[in-house]
């Protein structure tokens, strides 16, 4: 299996060179500590290795992990929402699969360090940005839910409640914006709404926290409902194509007088479209099974239009009026990039610009890709996911077997990326 293979040699340079640090540095095979030192590969890849049968090199890190003190860190401060959705979400998913307590005791002690994040004045973390707030509900239910302890579950149950009071009273209703005023509570000032960076997993966990409680708790199938509204008819667009594909993606909307959508897309953001096809399958709304489909052949479309196979980190395109398409206008096209500050005609048709040109192991696109497979059963998602698995290995293959970030949609370079991010050996 040539993923269980990419695995393998990543694993392998991660023990030889970085054992027990965050990261390995992929060109220097050195370790770094990005997310407390508290070996942030080794823990968010417990689960993989077991999924992929490695189960020597799996009690050999679980021996590791048995030796991590969470009081031990060089921060002066913990990522709340880092540390809980790679580390904490590590040993749950680890525990879960493999049933050894000990990854169970680990997790209890770092969620016992992790809850005094909320002891402040309003019980609520000191965050600002929205994703960081709404994603801290699964992995601190589950611990509820395993350890027979509610004081998790409860403390992001109050988080919970200020989402679902505060739904309709942003000047966006159903979804929230970007930025919150936590320190007061208020959670509707800012007037920007986005499904990338700073709000993107706030919406994925609304959606799986309800299969979580099996139901029990309708809050979250009502909020994640009203904001799956919100993000069809207000952050969804078609863009201007040569061949007018069915495709979506989304942007930023901005509510202003008046209010407008900006088309910037984000390799981040790829996530919705399975998002959509998971929400369709648990509520039985075939509109968005369809609608997750479109924004997922969105991403698979921006992959293939690069010379390496890779869709850039951040991107704008030029948009259709409505999602029901349009006629390819070539000098509309050429125009728009002419009046974009950091357009160019080199890049692929459609497309106004790649502000961010980079690819940093962004999961969310292939993830995507196999939630649609697996859901639909049509194997032009699995023949996607395989064709940017490729084209991925292609890019960011290292002497060392690592995967880094690589700096160009346009040609493979093997001197640009410098870190290996966490999450890359996940990808597999």
């Amino acid at each position: 299996m040539p993923s269980k293979k990419t695995f393998q040699r990543g694993w392998k340079s991660y023990k030889e060179y970085a054992w027990m640090k965050d990261e390995l540095t992929p060109l220097s095979a050195k370790g770094k500590n990005t997310f407390g030192g508290w070996a942030a590969t080794l823990v968010d890849s417990l689960d993989t290795l077991w999924i992929m049968d490695l189960k020597q090199e799996f009690w050999e890190a679980v021996q590791a992990v048995a030796m991590i003190d969470w009081a031990e860190t060089e921060e002066t401060a913990c990522n709340l929402f880092e540390t809980t959705i790679r580390h904490l979400g590590g040993l749950l998913a680890a525990y879960q699969l493999s049933n050894e307590h000990i990854l169970l005791e680990k997790a209890v002690q770092l969620g016992d360090m992790l809850y005094t994040g909320f002891d402040t004045p309003i019980r609520l973390p000191a965050f600002w940005p929205s994703a960081s707030l709404g994603s801290l509900s699964m992995e601190f239910t589950r611990l509820s839910q395993l350890t027979h302890d509610p004081k998790y579950h409860d403390a992001v149950s109050k988080v919970s409640s200020l989402l679902h009071q505060t739904e309709n009273a942003t000047v966006l209703p159903g979804m929230w914006p970007t930025f919150f005023n936590l320190k007061e509570g208020i959670l509707t000032e800012d007037n920007t709404f986005t499904l990338g960076a700073l709000a993107d997993s706030l919406y994925e966990y609304l959606l799986k926290m309800h299969p979580l409680l099996g139901g029990s708790d309708s809050r979250y199938a009502d909020m994640y409902l009203a904001a799956a509204e919100a993000i069809k008819n207000k952050l969804s667009y078609r863009p201007m194509t040569p061949n007018n594909d069915d495709i979506f993606f989304t942007g930023t909307y901005h509510v202003e007088s008046p209010s407008w959508l900006d088309p910037e897309g984000q390799h981040l953001a790829c996530f919705t479209g399975g998002m959509f096809a998971l929400g369709g399958r648990f509520f039985n709304n075939q509109e968005h099974i369809d609608i997750g489909i479109k924004l997922t052949k969105g991403c698979i479309w921006a992959y293939k239009a690069f010379p390496t196979g890779i869709m850039p980190e951040i991107f704008s395109l030029v948009t259709c009026n409505t999602l029901a398409g349009c006629v390819w206008d070539e000098g509309r096209w050429q125009q728009a990039v002419a009046d974009d500050q950091e357009g160019h005609l080199s890049l692929p048709k459609g497309f106004r610009n790649a502000r961010v040109p980079s690819y940093i192991l962004r999961p969310e696109a292939i993830e995507s890709a196999f939630v649609l497979y697996r859901i639909t059963g049509l194997e032009e998602f699995q023949n996607a996911a395989w064709d940017m698995f490729q084209a991925i290995e292609t890019a960011t293959s290292t002497p060392f077997g690592t995967l880094r970030s690589t700096m160009s949609p346009f040609r493979v370079s093997h001197h640009n990326g410098t870190r290996w991010k966490a999450f890359g050996l996940l990808r597999h």
